[in-house]
């Protein structure tokens, strides 16, 4: 299917899309729950009994409830491995049975593409991917009680527009559900809305990205309420798009004076007003969710800004760790216009913080990762005592996914195939270090006693017998 350009003209699904699915019945009624929590999706039933963002129900990487074994292997408390078409990054999100994932499959057509001299010594440079192949952008089911595929939806077949890292994929932007609807973001590639048939309900083209170095994509969308939020930083106009999440018109828009970033957008509700914060390069910015309207903006952080905003009892905390280190604590109740030097910022740490990795905050403790290597640290949330910081996670080495956390303990994976299981406290301690025969970019989910990893050849569900 030829692109169809930056118009921001909404499709709905045509006779003649090539469209794969096999069905399978509705899911059953959702859960309701009583809880409130800050965060966007807070008045969402199901939504602690679900992973419906890649970050979790509190869209800060911890499961409310659960308990996964702590130790596991190839031949050790694998319930199922199944194998999943195609390549993607993307970390899965579940609601109810259903696993949902996204994958680029490379298919056996070639298309010669037209390279200038400028971009061949980019790629030269960097060693970033690039395809002569059509790829299927398609969104997958997968039973979560027995690895088994459900159903598979093709969206768009075409050329992968851009390069990627050379540890990227063509679909690396993690869905979003809202336990009605799949909300499937493929960047460049289009967004689309499903139901849990896998029929296709709306898609937009939001237009091409030209993302710094040739790095690729991977900023996942959000959602609040009836909205569904997209932040698009790159080397071209960047953009915050606000929109119906029934439909896919635009509520409101705003350009943004950013260079690339990949950062996911974080929806908080704060003493009455709901604020959509964004990290990025030049500036950290909190938006009137209504409006529009910029809040308080903060600058600080460093180049390729990739963590998200992480929010808890009155303090965001934004950082970044590609050539630098940076880590601002922002207290809400003081955060009003520029506070670049305000007392809004409660506190500042800048070292030893992630480039990719996202932080983890539990039981009032802050931990994250150094750049994208195997060194934990571990700091009071609150005023940013350094409880250890720094510590080595013998045998993992790249780390591209995000830790998540459970009861107790803390899952880190490796790219590897390494896994390291650390103890929440102030003190570090080491509880199991475990392996898979298999390479990580997606980052873990925990629901309930199952421990869901997905690899680049297969999905794993690890569990107690």
């Amino acid at each position: 299917m030829s692109y169809l350009g930056a118009n921001h003209k909404l499709h709905t699904m045509k006779q003649n899309r090539v469209f794969e699915v096999l069905t399978i019945s509705m899911i059953g009624a959702l859960l309701l729950t009583g809880s409130s929590m800050l965060f966007g999706q807070s008045n969402l039933p199901g939504l602690e009994e679900n992973w419906a963002r890649w970050r979790g129900p509190m869209d800060n990487g911890v499961a409310p409830g659960g308990n996964p074994p702590h130790e596991w292997s190839e031949t050790t408390n694998v319930k199922w491995k199944s194998e999943i078409p195609g390549v993607g990054h993307a970390t899965p999100i579940i609601w109810e049975n259903q696993i949902i994932l996204l994958s680029a499959i490379k298919t056996d057509q070639r298309v010669e593409p037209e390279k200038t001299g400028e971009e061949k010594d980019e790629a030269d440079w960097m060693n970033p991917k690039s395809t002569d192949y059509i790829h299927k952008f398609t969104v997958i089911s997968v039973d979560r009680n027995t690895g088994k595929i459900l159903w598979q939806t093709l969206v768009r077949e075409e050329l992968p527009y851009s390069h990627t890292h050379e540890f990227g994929s063509w679909a690396s932007n993690s869905p979003v559900t809202d336990g009605e609807h799949i909300y499937a973001y493929f960047g460049s590639h289009g967004l689309y809305c499903l139901n849990f048939k896998g029929e296709l309900i709306w898609e937009r083209d939001l237009g091409r990205m030209e993302k710094h170095m040739s790095f690729g994509e991977g900023s996942s969308p959000a959602l609040y309420k009836d909205k569904l939020i997209i932040l698009r930083d790159h080397n071209g106009q960047s953009m915050l798009h606000v929109m119906d999440k029934s439909s896919g018109d635009i509520i409101w828009e705003v350009k943004r004076d950013e260079g690339t970033s990949w950062s996911t957008p974080s929806v908080v509700e704060f003493h009455g007003e709901t604020q959509l914060i964004t990290s990025a390069t030049n500036k950290c910015r909190s938006y009137n969710m209504e409006t529009g309207e910029v809040l308080w903006e903060v600058g600080g952080l460093t180049r390729n800004v990739i963590p998200s905003p992480l929010y808890a009892d009155g303090m965001v905390y934004l950082m970044s760790g590609f050539r630098g280190n940076a880590l601002l604590a922002v207290d809400l109740s003081k955060a009003s216009g520029d506070i670049t030097d305000s007392e809004a910022i409660e506190w500042r740490y800048a070292q030893n913080t992630p480039y990719t990795p996202n932080p983890i905050l539990m039981d009032g403790l802050l931990y994250f990762l150094k750049v994208n290597n195997g060194y934990l640290t571990c700091l009071d949330a609150r005023d940013g005592t350094e409880y250890y910081t720094n510590v080595k996670l013998e045998g993992i080495k790249n780390i591209f996914t995000s830790p998540v956390g459970v009861k107790d303990r803390i899952y880190i994976a490796g790219t590897n195939g390494s896994f390291s299981v650390v103890k929440t406290g102030k003190a570090f301690e080491l509880l199991s270090e475990n392996t898979l025969d298999d390479t990580f970019f997606a980052s873990p989910v925990i629901l309930g006693d199952d421990l869901f990893l997905r690899g680049v050849k297969a999905l794993y569900c690890v569990s107690n017998p």
